[in-house]
């Protein structure tokens, strides 16, 4: 399962080899001064937005890669499963607008990023 760490002054999703082949994507990082908002996910299904590409999915099973929207930046995505998620919500010029991850516990991850957000 992918883990979020702090990396300096940079928030980094650390995904395992089969996950990086699952998102057709290496380790995902960000600036800590992008990072807006913070927070659990507990339905991280419904919070997937635009269309997987590249990536691999299977509703309520798995979903890893970057998600593309139009006029938007793209959302990263590294789902497993039906636990909650720590969803990242990300200001420019971050890669992405959103990353949803899941984590070992959500909502200890969250406790200790605390503080992090803008939001």
């Amino acid at each position: 399962m992918a883990e979020l760490v702090l990396d300096g002054d940079a928030l980094q999703v650390r995904l395992h080899s089969w996950e990086r082949a699952a998102a057709f994507h290496g380790d995902v990082t960000v600036p800590l001064s992008t990072v807006r908002e913070i927070s659990v996910d507990p339905d991280p299904w419904r919070s997937l937005r635009g269309i997987r590409a590249p990536g691999t999915g299977f509703p309520g099973v798995i979903a890893y890669g970057v998600r593309r929207m139009t006029g938007e930046r793209p959302d990263f995505a590294a789902i497993l499963g039906r636990k909650p998620a720590v969803r990242i919500e990300l200001d420019a010029p971050a890669q992405f607008g959103r990353l949803l991850v899941t984590v070992p516990d959500a909502a200890a991850t969250v406790a200790g990023l605390q503080g992090l957000g803008r939001g």
